[in-house]
């Protein structure tokens, strides 16, 4: 576009009164204001998002003396306000609107802004801000729109707001800053007030009581802040105008007569992480209540019945309760979030609603089969884990085309993968789950279709066969495969090493055998230290907005098994890479090619039937902190680059046949039990061993052996001379003695007559 380079054509037209080219690409006009300086009867200026740079020479002064608006946000500026090249914004009588949100600025708001007088919206929004607000706020009598969210502005919020004009202020946002400090009693003198967003700062104390003189108020936002205290009817006396309250994760209690009837009709509520129960809060049904948070908020009671016909919900937020009893038909209500997970619900699943996107009703104690017939449904994210499902798994649910989370563990669901029409089954599908059930059959075929899949757990149910050859190329996405504790048997295919995005690998207690496949060293998500730009970060660390609500994708924990132990893992999953291969009949070396995958943190080999030495690429392997070779058949000496490993804080080499000098130094010194982690190894010695495996050692055992043999010899000989002595003086006594040969004769010729008797 002709735009991207120059502006100097503007500068010809000087009658020009409106100019708007936001999102034209303006980064090679670096001389831009001096164009526009040429308009001295502008009015409205909007070069927002137009990639504008901070390179233009400062102006000598500026023309825009009737200039009223001007728009320059989510411009790569990256400087202070008091730069030169910025002092014409401060010389503009006439301006109404400064909009300068997303622009890279940093430091302290300049004394100058106090300058523009004629000031009535101020957009700071989304910089890097710091300090306090400068004393020159109180200049601008006529603003009514301040919005400095997301900065990190860092002053007691009482003083914060005596620098503000009270008169004709309407709109305060000061959302994500570091605020501290309590609310004012006399915070009621913004009558004019009708958006008050302080929520993500500091703030302690009480909310006060005058809070209810905010008579034009429509949204109130508290939340995520240090606040405590009781709120009562008090507080909400004159809000007659409210339509949108938030105070949720603050040590609040909200007490309020079971009969009450508020003056207002809330559109959206949050009081997640406050004391609401232990009733359910009746005054809460509103007929214009769209989007309500009451999770983790001490009920322990039944959702009245009311609750479900009095409201036109579309977010629901009730986990983390004690909430009781069965959920009625669902079908009518228009509700697009649904989370009532982590309560004592009981019954079957009821009908959903149509229009449904995200259902969470884990953690729960609901029975009875699946839901079928859901294929119409437009569900993206089912999550029913920790429950006493049973039955099967219907087909319709493999059919809902939207799907991508299906969380279906730890439940009693049993039988096989149902064989649906290909064409029906969903593709969309990111993280499926079916851990711990009683499932069985095949590896699912299904999966073939799923080249979205991130996340696959099959573990502890009782699938078998083979792993399919497949695998590799179908889910060319997927960073997490677990399939640990049920009945696979055959060889590891070499198509796994060809998912270039998996990070994640457990295939523990199966019937798997054959070698490691020497390709696994082409895991490329095994070589690379993880970031925030990896497909289990993707998926773990996403969340999805709908109006002021943030709803987790996926909050589930996995049980991860590493260092001896079991660990649970939530969004830190994220950052594991991990092979676990233990327990299955795997045989032949370790390929030498292990060593590649440098950030590994769990690698299990054990109780198999591996053999060879330990490779020397072992010691690539820094990131390593737990590694298990235990119960195999692994020979020769413990290669010395495992000392290198000074992220290692478990080791199990026990119950093999390695023998040698056992490597000493740096992070191995530091290891807990660490005789138990050679032992069964009679052929290794040194430290931590008792067996010392000196040279002056070796050379004393030779010798006092060699000495002991010595000593049988010449006994074994002495032994032999004096038997044969002995016989010669015999053998001499009868050949030269007449008398012994007749005596003997005459002895032997008895003895020979009595046995003839």
């Amino acid at each position: 576009m002709p735009y991207s380079h120059d502006l100097a054509w503007v500068s010809g037209l000087r009658k020009l009164q409106v100019l708007s080219m936001s999102g034209v690409d303006l980064s090679a006009a670096v001389d831009w204001f001096h164009a526009v300086n040429m308009l001295p009867g502008l009015i409205n200026l909007d070069l927002g998002v137009c990639s504008l740079q901070n390179t233009m020479p400062p102006p000598v002064h500026s023309n825009l003396t009737s200039l009223e608006s001007l728009l320059l946000h989510h411009n790569p500026f990256n400087t202070s306000l008091v730069a030169k090249n910025l002092v014409w914004l401060w010389d503009l009588p006439s301006l109404q609107v400064l909009y300068l949100s997303a622009c890279g600025m940093h430091g302290p708001i300049p004394d100058v802004v106090g300058n523009l007088t004629s000031l009535q919206n101020l957009y700071l929004y989304s910089n890097h801000f710091t300090g306090m607000e400068p004393l020159t706020f109180r200049k601008l009598k006529k603003l009514q729109w301040l919005e400095l969210s997301d900065n990190f502005i860092n002053m007691d919020v009482t003083k914060l707001l005596h620098l503000l004009p009270s008169n004709e202020l309407q709109v305060l946002l000061l959302s994500q800053n570091s605020l501290t400090g309590s609310l004012p009693h006399w915070i009621g003198r913004f009558s004019g007030l009708k958006l008050l967003y302080l929520q993500y700062n500091k703030l302690a104390g009480e909310i006060p009581v005058g809070i209810r003189e905010l008579r034009n108020l429509t949204d109130l936002y508290l939340n995520s802040n240090n606040l405590h205290g009781t709120v009562t009817e008090d507080h909400f006396t004159n809000l007659t105008t409210l339509q949108h309250l938030w105070i949720s994760h603050n040590s609040l209690t909200v007490k309020v007569n079971s009969t009450w009837h508020t003056p207002f009709r809330l559109m959206s509520a949050g009081f997640s992480s406050c004391i609401l129960g232990p009733q359910f809060p009746a005054w809460l049904i509103q007929p214009t209540m769209e989007t309500l948070d009451i999770s983790n908020t001490s009920i322990h009671d039944n959702i009245p019945a009311e609750f479900w016909t009095g409201s036109s919900y579309t977010t629901l937020d009730m986990s983390k309760n004690r909430l009781v009893g069965m959920l009625p038909t669902l079908g009518d209500l228009e509700l697009y979030t649904l989370d009532i997970s982590s309560n004592e619900l009981t019954g079957p699943i009821p009908t959903l609603p149509n229009a449904l996107t995200y259902l969470d009703l884990s953690n729960n104690n609901l029975s009875g089969p699946l839901p079928s017939g859901t294929e119409v449904l437009n569900l993206q994210s089912l999550l029913l884990f920790n429950n006493s499902l049973s039955g099967t798994i219907p087909c319709s649910l493999l059919q809902l085309q939207q799907l991508g989370f299906l969380d279906l563990s730890n439940n009693l669901l049993q039988g096989t993968i149902p064989k649906c029409p290909q064409g029906y089954i969903t593709s969309s599908i990111a993280t499926l789950n079916l851990n711990s059930n009683n499932l069985s059959g095949p590896f699912p075929m299904f999966l073939q279709r799923c080249r979205k899949l991130i996340l696959l757990d099959l573990a502890y149910n009782k699938f078998s066969g083979s792993l399919p050859s497949w695998i590799g190329s179908r889910l060319p996405q997927l960073a997490l495969l677990r399939l640990r504790s049920n009945m696979f048997s055959g060889d590891i295919p070499g198509q796994l090493s060809r998912m270039k995005g998996l990070q994640y690998l457990d295939i523990a207690c199966n019937n798997i055998s054959g070698n490691i496949p020497e390709s696994f060293g082409n895991l490329t998500a095994m070589t690379l230290a993880p970031n925030d730009s990896g497909a289990l970060f993707n998926l773990f660390g996403s969340t999805k907005f709908t109006d002021e609500y943030f709803i987790n994708l996926y909050t589930d924990s996995l049980l991860v098994d590493t260092k001896g132990q079991q660990l649970e893992y939530t969004r830190g999953i994220t950052y594991m890479v991990n092979i676990d291969l233990s327990c299955n009949r795997l045989t032949g070396q370790i390929p030498s090619e292990i060593g590649m995958l440098v950030a590994l943190k769990n690698l299990n080999l054990s109780w198999n039937n591996a053999s060879g030495i330990m490779p020397q690429s072992i010691g690539e392997l820094r990131a390593l902190e737990s590694f298990d070779l235990s119960h195999n058949e692994l020979s020769g000496e413990i290669p010395a680059s495992l000392s290198a490993l000074t992220s290692l804080s478990r080791l199990n080499l026990s119950y093999n046949n390695l023998t040698g000098t056992i490597p000493s130094g740096n992070q191995l010194r530091t290891l807990d039990d660490q005789a138990s982690i050679y032992i069964g190894n009679p052929g290794l010695c040194g430290p931590p061993l008792t067996r010392n495996c000196s040279g002056t050692h070796k050379t004393t055992f030779v010798r006092e052996e060699h000495e002991a043999m010595s000593d049988m010899v010449s006994f074994n000989f002495s032994m032999c001379l004096g038997f044969v002595v002995g016989l010669w003086i015999v053998f001499c006594g009868f050949l030269f003695k007449r008398k012994w040969r007749v005596a003997c004769f005459s002895f032997s010729d008895h003895i020979y007559s009595l046995r003839s008797d």
